[in-house]
């Protein structure tokens, strides 16, 4: 008899226990949370990433930290990141977003122009899956619901490194040890993206040094070491004192060290990260992107299945853009002058594009249609110009600035 109540002891004690752990969801956190995947619960939130390059590109350094740090903020794991290195702007790009697709990412996002249109190839296969073209500009114009555009207003920060370039440049001058207001640019493609960059880093530099005259060489790739040193190397032949760049590498600044320390006169303003590493002396700043503000907004509302915009793009009124620390060689007020610039640019007292402060062809331009249509990459339609001003990645957020502007000057 003893042995059968122990038994029917033993049963109770299990009954009640199993009861206990039963509860309601809301009696364990974790059971509720999407982010936790395990029995009973729903999949993790899971974000995609294609990158043009890897961690070895300061481009795409920028957007692995930007999505990282994002992601953390919003209290994503980075197990819930799956990052795709070295994908070409090729069908791979496609294949990729498929597979990114297929593993259960909710969001996928791409880094590189040439990407936007394998994303856009992808999304209709997949509704219910957000894809976010970083540097596209095509999402607007195409009936694909699930596709979205996301982009800096890098103009700002090109700009303010190039004040910190006009201030180097009026010190050398003014010292005597230049003559001649001569820049050199190398720059990837000659897209709007990379036009518009090197316009507003000219323009920076002329707030300052007013006769500035700036060359441009091409390397037609976004991630090209040697292209970038060698063009470098060319523009300084040429006579520049200041290299600046839209490339991805440390190839420019790191010919310019080189330049330095054989007793030549030049400097460098960088890109995407701090160059002090590659060019300790030569190195002024670089424009930078803060894409950790850009991906949070975006996954933000993923997280939360609000609407992503199609269009979105945002400056230094929320800190999207910024410049790397200034570098030891910079010209004494430079810091100062940087802050009263970048305060002028959030109080909408300065504009980059201000028409008055350039000339095509010796004329001011009144007009600008910005939004290509067919195919031609010249602009039909949406006028950019309001009240005197260009506005910049406003009509979409992919730079659309592609004057010719006089003083500046195309190699290639």
């Amino acid at each position: 008899m003893k042995k059968i109540l122990a038994i029917v002891l033993v049963l109770c004690l299990a009954f009640v226990c199993a009861a206990c752990n039963t509860g309601a969801p809301n009696d364990d956190p974790k059971v509720d949370d999407p982010k936790i995947d395990g029995p009973g619960t729903e999949a993790p939130f899971k974000v995609g990433v294609i990158l043009v390059h890897d961690e070895n590109s300061g481009y795409d350094l920028a957007h692995i930290e930007g999505v990282k740090a994002a992601a953390a903020e919003l209290g994503l794991a980075e197990s819930q990141l799956i990052f795709k290195y070295n994908i070409p702007e090729d069908e791979t790009c496609y294949d990729t977003a498929i597979d990114l697709a297929e593993q259960g990412c909710n969001i996928i996002f791409s880094d590189s122009y040439g990407h936007q249109s394998f994303m856009m190839q992808a999304a209709p296969e997949y509704p219910d899956i957000m894809f976010v073209a970083c540097t596209g500009d095509t999402a607007m114009f195409q009936p694909v619901d699930n596709v979205a555009n996301v982009f800096p207003y890098t103009f700002e920060s090109r700009y303010v490194s190039g004040v910190v370039a006009g201030m180097k440049l009026k010190e050398l001058m003014d010292e005597g040890l230049v003559t001649e207001p001569h820049i050199g640019y190398v720059g990837a493609y000659p897209y709007a993206e990379v036009v518009s960059g090197y316009t507003a880093f000219f323009l920076g530099i002329r707030s300052i040094v007013p006769e500035a005259y700036m060359d441009v060489q091409f390397t037609n790739s976004w991630y090209d070491p040697i292209a970038e040193a060698e063009a470098a190397n060319a523009l300084i032949a040429r006579g520049a004192v200041i290299i600046g760049q839209h490339a991805d590498s440390t190839g420019a600044p790191g010919a310019v060290e080189k330049q330095r320390e054989a007793g030549k006169e030049v400097y460098s303003v960088g890109y995407n990260v701090s160059m002090l590493a590659a060019a300790p002396t030569a190195a002024l700043t670089s424009a930078q992107n803060n894409w950790v503000v850009l991906y949070k907004a975006t996954l933000e509302k993923a997280l939360k299945g609000e609407p992503i915009p199609t269009d979105y793009a945002a400056g230094y009124e929320l800190d999207a853009v910024m410049i790397s620390e200034l570098g030891p060689s910079c010209a004494a007020g430079t810091a100062e002058k940087v802050a009263e610039v970048i305060a002028a640019i959030k109080a909408g007292i300065l504009h980059v594009f201000d028409t008055a402060t350039f000339t095509v062809n010796g004329e001011t331009v009144a007009s600008f249609l910005a939004i290509d249509t067919d195919g031609d990459w010249v602009g039909d339609t949406g006028e950019a110009i309001e009240n005197g001003i260009f506005i910049e990645s406003v009509l979409r957020s992919a730079p659309y600035f592609s004057l010719d502007i006089d003083g500046i000057t195309k190699l290639n």
